[in-house]
């Protein structure tokens, strides 16, 4: 009997703040997506992207990484490679963007703003499915991974001489 094929890939896309300007559920799913597959994962299972304020972006950082004050995104992996029930789709796990804070930085790296946002996808993606930077060569390794993934995707490398993007954090 032939293996069953993965669930579609779904981005749950939540807005906690007015986010004017913001890209459309497409675009988080492709990013989402092309993060995923540049991993060499299949792009399927469940992904949830919540945009939120600096209040909620600085409760959150405080909890899960006793850290003050908001980020511009925080990733919380789902329960593993597995489906939690059969049948269901697996839980990829949430990223939580902060709006204001990736707006500003945008504008300080003179980028546009969807360029900054799908590199905070792409890195945030890939801190659900594993990937770190704490040390120097898991830093690089995740950095080439993204660049490799936004230039597929028509974004410059978020790391060039345009303005580098050292704070961020998950």
């Amino acid at each position: 009997m032939a293996e069953p094929a993965p669930a579609p890939l779904c981005v749950d896309v939540q807005c906690a703040v007015d986010v004017a300007g913001t890209p459309t559920d497409g675009q988080f799913t492709a990013w989402v997506g092309a993060a995923l597959s540049g991993a060499g994962r299949a792009p399927s299972g469940v992904v949830t992207v919540r945009l939120v304020a600096e209040d909620e972006s600085a409760a959150l950082n405080s909890r899960w990484r006793e850290r003050a004050g908001p980020t511009n995104v925080l990733a919380f992996p789902g329960p593993g490679a597995a489906p939690v029930a059969p049948g269901a789709d697996i839980e990829i796990g949430d990223l939580v963007i902060c709006w204001p804070v990736a707006r500003t930085e945008a504008d300080e790296q003179h980028k546009p703003l969807a360029a900054h946002l799908a590199h905070l996808i792409v890195h945030g993606t890939l801190h659900l499915i594993g990937y770190d930077h704490h040390g120097e060569a898991e830093a690089e390794r995740m950095e080439s991974l993204e660049v490799r993934i936004l230039a597929g995707l028509g974004f410059a490398d978020p790391y060039g001489e345009s303005g580098a993007d050292s704070d961020t954090e998950t």
